[in-house]
């Protein structure tokens, strides 16, 4: 694998292709491509470690939530990279003097060193995928011979394997246990098994930051939509009926099965129709869906401009 100068697109040269050391190899350890930092190897690793092999220094304190949930990524990754890059980890903490001479001034803070040399850096604990579309502007992402264990787990969510999903997503929590969304997502499943307990169980043994996340959040509210949803006896009785109740009735039994955006296209018609209806049951209604689902989401930003033409 090569890196790659953004700023130029040009390859950087490699000494590790000259020296009979090939990076990516597919026989390496944890312990050749993770290595903990400190005075004492810092040179080494990094700094001549890099003319060799590219590394991605992550500057972490022991005590932050947010390296807790990077560091199991940032480790995953190199584990998939097989050895293009090391990932080195520098407590900032007990090495204040490093973190000093470096500009760290708040953890997690991960950095690209090649060729002796700064690349890039991110501040953070950004998303996975994120991740990886940053260090894809730099080294050539491993060959994919198949789904990873995520990609698997949300497929088989899609496709209504709950027995499948649940499976690999222990599995991904047993691998990263500080990497708290996938215990959301497991709760997710749950919830579509309609094991509500067990699921409000994880949610509420999760960090604050996590529990109230949006993510978090929506699952919450599936569940909330859930027990209050009618049943599908209740839904078929209604035949024909086209009043207020029975489209409220309608939307409350989508939003149970996860069914966002025909609920919301129900709601907002209703509140358009009968804004009177339940003490405006409709407008606070598509409020809690645009909480559950995050100010971020497609189906949030489009409805909540369609909620606020009708409001003015």
């Amino acid at each position: 694998m090569q890196i790659v100068d953004p700023r130029t697109g040009a390859p950087m040269e490699n000494p590790a292709e000259t020296s009979g050391h090939r990076a990516g190899a597919q026989d390496v350890d944890d312990a050749s491509i993770i290595v903990t930092v400190d005075m004492s190897n810092f040179q080494q690793v990094v700094l001549e470690g890099s003319m060799n092999t590219p590394v991605l220094l992550e500057c972490l304190s022991s005590g932050n939530d947010e390296c807790q949930r990077l560091t199991p990524v940032l480790e995953k990754l190199a584990r998939e990279y097989k050895g293009a890059f090391i990932l080195a980890k520098l407590d900032i903490d007990s090495e204040p003097q490093i973190a000093a001479q470096l500009g760290v001034r708040a953890a997690p803070d991960v950095k690209l060193i090649a060729q002796g040399q700064l690349y890039d850096q991110f501040q953070g604990a950004l998303p996975e995928q994120k991740i990886r579309e940053w260090l894809g502007q730099y080294l050539e992402a491993p060959q994919d011979t198949g789904l990873s264990t995520q990609a698997q787990a949300e497929q088989a969510v899609e496709q209504g394997d709950t027995a499948t999903a649940k499976t690999l997503y222990q599995q991904l929590i047993n691998e990263s246990p500080n990497h708290h969304e996938y215990k959301i997502d497991y709760a997710g499943v749950l919830t579509a098994e309609g094991d509500f307990a067990q699921a409000l169980e994880i949610l509420d043994a999760l960090p604050p930051e996590d529990r109230d996340s949006s993510k978090g959040r929506g699952v919450r509210a599936r569940i909330e939509f859930a027990k209050e949803a009618p049943s599908r006896e209740d839904v078929d009785a209604l035949g024909a009926r086209d009043d207020s109740e029975a489209q409220f009735l309608q939307a409350q039994f989508a939003l149970g099965q996860g069914q966002y955006e025909p609920a919301l296209e129900a709601l907002l018609t209703l509140m358009q129709k009968d804004r009177s209806y339940g003490d405006d049951i409709a407008r606070k209604t598509l409020l809690r869906v645009f909480d559950a689902l995050g100010k971020e989401h497609t189906l949030t930003t489009t409805y909540r401009r369609r909620m606020f033409t009708l409001l003015y």
